[in-house]
């Protein structure tokens, strides 16, 4: 990174400790290394000085000063430096845009495409971001994320104050994105609330989010509304999820909490990964459908995404519409 920048923290990365947030966004910059650039005051967090377990909440501007080869992902370098993107895929990125306008761009994240780097990531979206300049004079900002394996409606903002509004939007909770998810077996409940608390935990597959006890210390609330569009008998039923709150693998978790994991996902739940037949997308039966924001520049920008052909065809081997317009969400208060 050739000179300083400054980065709004996420709506997912609430309670996030400042030095875990650097390790997340430049995993190759040493402890020592940012220790060093805390204590001469090179980073600072809304303008002011910060230690390391400094408690980050979303729409926050973090300075990162200049790091060099040490501390540098493909995310932050200079447009000339980072990895050329493929003619084929940054068409293919373009060609994803559902929205455009001087404020903000929306596109259909393709399952697959991790959002941000990290360790043994080295191809995501944030370092394809150029391609998705087009005639702005800054390259766009993430705003928010989605798994890697989820796809459908994500927001980038083209201009720092739209980031700032837009990071802010989330945090205050005045979005509403809704989800698509087929899952295993059906709820006991058609419609419903899924309040339960939710913490990283280790275990045989690795780190995975997991319900706890709301005083749990690393407990954090998450609230989830959903509603059963479909089911094909008691095997598999099709949801309208909306995430009230916005946390790692919350809708994965809650799901698979209820008793109905998210088809495909073999992280929360053996029964979630078994194709149920020969379901044509063997892969997480999650996608971020549409989403309701307020735009920079005044009203509500409303954005959906249709259903990928591999989910096209899961849907219709159940018997679901790919096609229905409606999510059933319509006067509910989260």
């Amino acid at each position: 990174m050739a000179g300083v920048e400054t980065r709004m923290t996420g709506p997912d990365e609430a309670e996030l400790r400042l030095d875990r947030w650097f390790k997340r966004h430049f995993p190759q910059l040493t402890h020592g290394r940012l220790q060093k650039l805390l204590r001469t005051g090179q980073v600072r967090v809304d303008g002011k000085r910060a230690e390391a377990n400094l408690r980050l909440q979303p729409g926050q501007s973090i300075r990162v000063p200049p790091l060099g080869d040490r501390g540098d992902d493909a995310a932050t370098r200079p447009a000339a430096e980072r990895r050329a993107v493929p003619a084929a895929e940054a068409d293919k990125l373009r060609r994803a845009v559902l929205h455009k306008d001087d404020q903000v761009i929306v596109i259909d994240k393709p399952a697959g495409l991790a959002v941000q780097g990290g360790t043994g990531t080295p191809r995501h979206l944030d370092a394809m971001l150029d391609v998705l300049t087009f005639d702005a004079k800054e390259r766009p900002r993430l705003v928010h994320r989605l798994d890697r394996d989820t796809s459908g409606v994500l927001v980038l903002a083209r201009t720092a104050r739209a980031a700032a509004l837009l990071a802010d939007a989330f945090r205050q909770k005045t979005t509403r994105k809704i989800y698509w998810a087929i899952v295993a077996g059906r709820p006991t409940m058609a419609q419903g609330r899924i309040d339960a608390a939710l913490a990283k935990r280790l275990g045989r597959q690795g780190e995975r989010v997991m319900a706890v006890d709301a005083g749990d210390e690393d407990a954090r609330r998450a609230v989830t509304l959903y509603d059963t569009l479909d089911t094909a008998g008691d095997k598999a039923a099709w949801l309208a999820l909306w995430p009230v709150t916005g946390r790692t693998h919350q809708l994965r978790a809650h799901c698979a909490l209820i008793g109905t994991p998210i088809l495909g996902d073999a992280k929360y739940s053996e029964e979630g990964r078994a194709a149920l037949g020969p379901a044509p997308a063997r892969r997480l039966h999650l996608h971020a459908r549409s989403i309701e924001v307020p735009h920079p520049a005044g009203g509500t920008l409303c954005v959906t995404a249709p259903l990928p052909a591999d989910l096209r065809e899961s849907w219709k081997l159940f018997g679901f519409d790919p096609d229905r317009t409606d999510d059933r969400f319509e006067g509910v208060e989260p």
